[in-house]
């Protein structure tokens, strides 16, 4: 059991609080019963898990002698031990050191980041992906992640600038999103439109100028790359410049924009019912 605060280990998961100490290891923190449950479901590359016992006991599958998947520390602890996850029981001090929340929920992990290029990107199945530019609002990203993931969307590019996805704000709105989608982090937009010219993407630009999104066949336009810009500026100038399409919610009563957040959602399952997935 681990009881200092002065401990190596503690020292490291602290360290993971900021983007710089997520930088220099590739590791990030994973915080809350829920999202840590979903790791596990999703094998993530988890490193290791430190826990604080409680008095619940475990919850047993009579018919399968299998513990049923519920949110107590214990049973998470149980699975993490049969996909021989390296486990370290702390004391609640530490476990306080160590989270980024004021009520931690007794239970943590950290885990390896996941580091996707260009060819990660499956070609012979390219249909649509997603471009996010600029976003820095966790919450919003964590969202969009989230209804990516909902959407069906299999590919994500940032551009340098947007939020850190493994920001403890990003990750907890996300709800494990992260785990399921291809993400390509810290491209430009140079680099973003050079790769979809020689992959003949079209390339397709949220703004408020564009054509209602209800008044276009998508299906003539795929395989799509979508473009979501700032919150506040829009799209870098280049992705406006080099777009081969644009398109834009039309909206009632004087109102000239949404919530980037509320936008992708519309965006990606307008697109998803055109496509005939829903």
């Amino acid at each position: 059991m681990i009881s200092s605060l002065q401990n190596e280990q503690v020292k490291h998961v602290v360290s993971l609080h900021t983007n710089k100490g997520r930088n220099q290891c590739g590791q990030f923190l994973i915080e809350g019963k829920r999202f840590l449950q979903e790791a596990l479901l999703r094998d993530a590359k988890i490193i290791k898990i430190y826990y604080c016992s409680d008095n619940q006991t475990f919850v047993k599958d009579t018919e399968s002698d299998e513990f049923k998947p519920n949110l107590s520390v214990p049973n998470l602890v149980n699975q993490a031990f049969k996909q021989q996850i390296p486990l370290e029981e702390v004391t609640e001090a530490v476990m306080h050191k160590m989270s980024t929340t004021k009520e931690p929920q007794r239970i943590l992990a950290i885990a390896e980041q996941d580091e996707y290029g260009w060819t990660d990107i499956d070609l012979a199945k390219k249909e649509f992906i997603l471009i996010i530019d600029g976003i820095q609002d966790p919450g919003n990203m964590g969202t969009i992640l989230r209804t990516a993931l909902a959407a069906d969307i299999k590919n994500i590019i940032l551009t340098k600038g947007t939020v850190d996805i493994y920001n403890t704000k990003v990750l907890r709105s996300s709800m494990g999103a992260i785990f399921s989608i291809k993400i390509l982090m810290d491209k430009t937009p140079e680099e973003i439109t050079n790769f979809c010219k020689a992959n003949n993407f079209i390339l397709t630009v949220s703004t408020m100028e564009g054509a209602s999104i209800y008044q276009e066949k998508i299906s003539e336009h795929i395989p799509l790359a979508l473009v979501l810009g700032n919150e506040a500026f829009g799209p870098a100038e280049i992705f406006l410049r080099e777009a081969d399409k644009k398109l834009s919610i039309p909206m009632f009563n004087t109102v000239e924009s949404l919530n980037v957040a509320i936008a992708a959602g519309i965006f990606l399952f307008e697109i998803r019912r055109q496509l005939g997935f829903l």
